[in-house]
């Protein structure tokens, strides 16, 4: 099926700032029609507990594209009956077997790491932590486990020494995106096929605890 024809029917699965220019650049793309964004659900945030939406929510409103917030992926049910592709980016919750096998063309992942190093939560922080000389961002079709499905396209980048995870994490999510619609295109015109991830070389990281901010 040729783009010109027809635009992919896509969802959006992501949460915060860094998934932010992802959704954007999809739906400014005449290639994909986005129709609909999950998210996680509003939070309560600062000293007020002021009932704050996230990121990817407040960007979709923008377009006025339909948003689901449910508290598990896991028991939702999409209202929306024909799906081709279903983007993820920083949901922080596995997504069930019953969605993936879902859209045409899988569920498609932007992950903030060089994988197979670095699966797992802190992705963006653990290359600094360990004194890495370059980072970067994958473009992976997902599968059950926790970014272990196989790779469609990479994107390295070095780590300056004045960066911190906060320059990376801009830098990461703005590359992610433009990787990211290169990669969908290709991958749905036949042009690259998924390449499995070497376990040998895998490694997972978790969530930051505050001893791994402390500096030595």
């Amino acid at each position: 099926m040729s783009y010109k024809n027809k635009k992919i029917q896509t969802i959006f699965i992501g949460t915060p700032d860094f998934a932010v220019p992802s959704l954007k650049a999809l739906v400014k793309d005449d290639y994909f029609d986005v129709a609909g964004v999950i998210t996680q659900p509003d939070k309560p945030v600062g000293r007020k507990q002021i009932l704050t939406p996230p990121p990817v929510k407040a960007e979709a409103e923008k377009y006025r594209i339909p948003v689901f917030q449910p508290q598990r992926i896991s028991n939702f049910k999409f209202p929306i009956s024909h799906i081709d592709l279903i983007v993820i980016s920083a949901y922080a919750q596995l997504i069930p077997k019953e969605i993936l096998s879902i859209p045409k063309y899988g569920c498609i992942n932007v992950h903030g790491s060089l994988l197979p190093k670095y699966r797992g939560a802190a992705v963006i922080q653990a290359p600094i932590l360990n004194n890495d000389k370059k980072t970067g961002v994958t473009v992976m079709k997902m599968d059950a486990g926790l970014d272990t499905g196989p790779i469609l396209s990479q994107a390295k980048i070095a780590i300056r020494q004045t960066d911190n995870s906060g320059i990376l994490y801009d830098k990461l999510s703005a590359i992610g995106a433009g990787l990211l619609i290169k990669t969908l295109k290709k991958y749905i015109n036949g042009e690259i096929k998924p390449m499995p991830q070497d376990e040998k070389k895998a490694s997972y990281v978790g969530v930051l605890k505050k001893k791994d901010g402390k500096i030595n």
